[in-house]
This record gives C-alpha cells, structure tokens and sequence, in this order.
C-alpha cells in the first residue's frame, strides 16, 4: 500500500471525515519532509489528548504495523563493541521516528506548575524545540491556554505547527500551519475521530520510511 492508500481507506471507512481529507494530507507531508530532515515531532495535549499524544508516541517509535531494522552501519557498530549483546541489540531494536509527548517530566513539570502555572507545555518546548521540528496542538476546543501558549512559543521559534481539534478550530485555526478540525463538536465524539486521524497519520509514515 501507497501512503495515498492508507488516507483512502480512513475515508472509506470514515466518510465524516472527507472534509479533513487535505488537512491530513498536508500534514503527513509537512511530517514526512521533517523527518526526512532529521528533525522531530513534539506533542501537546491535556486529559485524553495527552494520553493521545502518548499514544501516538507509541506508534513512531516503534514499529507499528511494520518491522524497522536497523541500519547496517548501526549494526555493524552495535556488534563490532559486543558480538553477544550487540547482535541481541541489532536484531530488536528498530528504527523510530523521533516524537516526544511534552508534559512527561514529572519532577520539572511539576516543579514549574508549582513556580509559575500553566506554561509547562511552553517550558518543555523551549528545551526541546529546534527550528525544522513540528509541534503537534491536540485540542477538542482548539482553545486549551496551555496550548495556545506552547503554540506561541513554538512559531517564535521557527516550528510548523500542526493543531488537531473540533469543528470550529478555537483559537489555533487562526495560529497553526495545518488544521484538521474534525466535524463534532462533543469532546468524546471529537477524540472518537482524532484516533483514526493520527493512527492514518502514522500508518502513511511508516509506509513511506519503512515499507
């Protein structure tokens, strides 16, 4: 299967979301150009979106419906320091692509929610953010200050930005580079529809990197 097959498929089996259709294509080709490029994606999202955001994490670092070997270069490294456990590496290990869910640093996100509020999103960006890498904002609102914030501080520092929401978009349809904005306007039914979304997302990704 193409990349252009999977996306296809998704509407075939989720005509509601025909009119996300070029949303979800620009997206996987702004995500396929950054990886391509050696850079990452950073991910945002609070309650079910940050368990999405886990999720989708889940998914690019791993294999997700297709085994990632190794490089030979990496191989040869691996088992030219340890022939035993070298070998044990290159042939479980599997080549991922790189994506971060911001909010998992327990002791500095808590330490900066007890200093400052609600910023820790931007925080965590700030450290890891480099110009050429991509943030994905997942709210069902489009309107989470959180996220808005990290938003902000992502565009300040040269980052595309991706923002999965519900129908109206919130404040970040104006903000993000690509919108795909889901036609519900009930949280639960929104996230029923983020999950084909980005698992459709990943699945083209891994076709095109490691099919």
């Amino acid at each position: 299967m193409t990349p252009a097959d999977f996306l296809n498929n998704l509407i075939s089996r989720y005509p509601v979301l025909k009119f996300n259709q070029q949303g979800i294509s620009n997206a996987f080709d702004l995500l396929k150009t950054c990886y391509e490029n050696n850079n990452k994606l950073l991910i945002a999202g609070n309650g079910g979106s940050f368990a999405d955001a886990q999720h989708i994490t889940g998914e690019l670092m791993k294999n997700f419906c297709v085994k990632r070997k190794l490089n030979s270069s990496l191989i040869n490294n691996l088992t030219a320091i340890d022939p035993v456990i070298g070998k044990d590496l290159a042939d479980t290990l599997e080549q991922p692509l790189t994506a971060i869910p911001l909010g998992s640093f327990g002791a500095l996100d808590t330490a900066y929610l007890n200093d400052t509020g609600t910023k820790i999103f931007a925080q965590n960006l700030l450290g890891l953010g480099r110009s050429g890498d991509i943030l994905l904002a997942i709210s069902t609102s489009g309107n989470s200050k959180n996220i808005i914030e990290a938003v902000i501080t992502a565009k300040a520092m040269n980052l595309k930005v991706i923002a999965l929401t519900g129908k109206t978009g919130g404040k970040l349809a104006a903000l993000a580079d690509i919108l795909i904005n889901v036609q519900e306007i009930e949280t639960y039914k929104i996230q029923e529809l983020h999950l084909p979304v980005y698992h459709c997302i990943c699945l083209m990704l891994e076709n095109y990197f490691f099919a």
